[in-house]
């Protein structure tokens, strides 16, 4: 089993120049972006996580885990990622060790070691399944791994210290692991896929579905054998939602009770400032008549403040209810223009108004680029990839990629989770263009077509590479 395991992790000879490259690219960008906050970050003693929160600003992707590495604390939504606290906590222990030692906070040090290690085996597995199981050649197998390395949330997410690296390392590594169980006809055993989904549910729950899909297809009707269902499936994934609820209702339910109260409080000093104003304003004389007006004055205020709050932060309106899922929806944002500018669009090429702007700040919902040759590129992406989608349609492996994609696309333009800034979801699922291209390149390798979508896809790759390359470093250095 522990040789299993060590070979699996052991980088082969001819994918030593391929993760030389790669890291060499990662070093660099690193660099620029500890730089670019190593003014603040580096204190010898940040007293809370405040300043990571208030300077650091790239796209959507939260600071959580500098502030919990440096202060450890309950801080990342339990019902979204339930193990991540602890996870992260021997970082913490690592990190006030270093502090100790050396007098600098080196978070931005650990958690870069961290994603870049993620990022290098994501890069080997990822190219042993453009070659291993897709069967492409070895250089194309090179070629899709920079490709899909140059989308532009990808070669964000590889240098910023969110969750979304590691979350890619086992979707991609599941996927892998799944695509040779599939090809040597060996099921994914009850250990096997516990071990699979704690560690990625547990950092990213909704990534925790995606290995029982991958379960399923590997397994086959054996998926429903009641054994395996029940203790594979069923007993793990209630386990981990009540460990998530004991969370919620142990570290997140006071914090939320004492927040609401204080601001009951607020509301309350307010309400009577507001009373007391109109009181001295108003010409109506009749003291009931007078109340009324006010508290119909007061409603119009509250929810004008609270739609302004909700524009200002560049939100669609969530699906009403009590439940705290429900708050995560969104029903009013533009599905259509999502998809164009945002989904397909800033996942893979940077806009350049409102570089790496936070919707939840300055971003609008929708921005539009400056350059048609950009839709160009983003057309002749997606029609690649259908065309990858049609001649890979009898591959089984393909079909259990696209349905962890399909699972990803029904919880963000379905219910519209996280819609408002999907781009910085890429990690979760955009290796699937590159997979799909891969059985594109595999069909029409005795063709002379073959030389020309080749030489396409290394245009596009390029491409990528200078203009979200260009862009990421100008704004880091900048």
């Amino acid at each position: 089993m522990t040789k299993r395991v060590i070979d699996i992790f052991r980088i082969q000879k001819e994918e030593r120049g391929l993760v030389l490259a790669f890291v060499l690219v990662s070093i660099f960008l690193h660099a620029c972006c500890i730089y670019c906050f190593s003014g603040s970050f580096l204190q010898e003693s940040i007293e809370n996580g405040g300043v990571f929160y208030s300077q650091f600003h790239v796209s959507g992707y939260d600071p959580i885990t500098y502030a919990v590495v440096t202060h450890w604390g309950m801080t990342y939504q339990v019902f979204r990622h339930p193990l991540l606290a602890f996870m992260v906590y021997p970082l913490f222990l690592l990190n006030h060790g270093l502090i100790a030692l050396t007098g600098y906070n080196l978070v931005q040090f650990l958690l870069a070691a961290i994603i870049l290690v993620c990022n290098i085996y994501s890069v080997v597995f990822l190219y042993r399944i453009f070659k291993d199981i897709i069967s492409v050649k070895r250089f194309d197998a090179i070629l899709l791994t920079f490709f899909f390395y140059g989308f532009a949330h990808i070669m964000i997410a590889s240098i910023v210290a969110d969750h979304f690296t590691v979350s890619m390392f086992l979707l991609i590594l599941t996927l892998y692991l799944s695509g040779r169980w599939i090809q040597e006809g060996r099921q994914m055993t009850i250990v096997q896929t516990v071990l699979l989904f704690v560690v990625t549910a547990g950092i990213t729950l909704s990534n925790g579905v995606k290995i029982f899909i991958d379960a399923l297809f590997v397994n086959g009707k054996r998926f429903f054998r009641p054994k395996y269902l029940f203790l594979a499936v069923l007993l793990p994934a209630g386990l981990m939602w009540a460990f998530a609820d004991w969370e919620y209702r142990t570290y997140m339910l006071p914090q939320e009770k004492a927040h609401k109260l204080a601001l009951a409080k607020k509301a309350k000093v307010a309400k009577e400032r507001a009373y007391q104003q109109f009181m001295d304003t108003t010409t109506i004389m009749n003291p009931e008549e007078k109340q009324q007006a006010f508290e119909r004055q007061y409603k119009r205020q509250l929810r004008k403040e609270a739609q302004e709050r909700w524009n200002s932060m560049h939100k669609g309106m969530p699906i009403k209810g009590k439940s705290i899922f429900l708050r995560w929806t969104d029903v009013t944002t533009p599905r259509w223009d999502s998809m164009v500018e945002n989904l397909f669009g800033e996942s893979l090429m940077l806009h350049q108004d409102y570089l790496l702007g936070d919707t939840l700040r300055d971003r609008p919902l929708i921005v539009t680029y400056r350059w048609w040759i950009c839709y160009v590129v983003e057309a002749i992406i997606l029609l690649l990839f259908i065309a990858g989608l049609w001649l890979g349609r009898k591959s089984r492996f393909l079909w259990m990629t696209m349905a962890g994609f399909a699972f990803d696309m029904v919880i963000h333009l379905g219910l519209g989770f996280g819609l408002n800034e999907v781009f910085i979801m890429a990690s979760h699922w955009a290796f699937v263009i590159p997979i799909a291209m891969g059985y594109l390149l595999v069909h029409s390798s005795k063709f002379i077509v073959h030389s020309w979508l080749r030489l396409l896809v290394a245009t596009i790759t390029a491409f990528l590479w200078l203009y979200n390359g260009i862009l990421l470093v100008g704004y880091l250095l900048g």
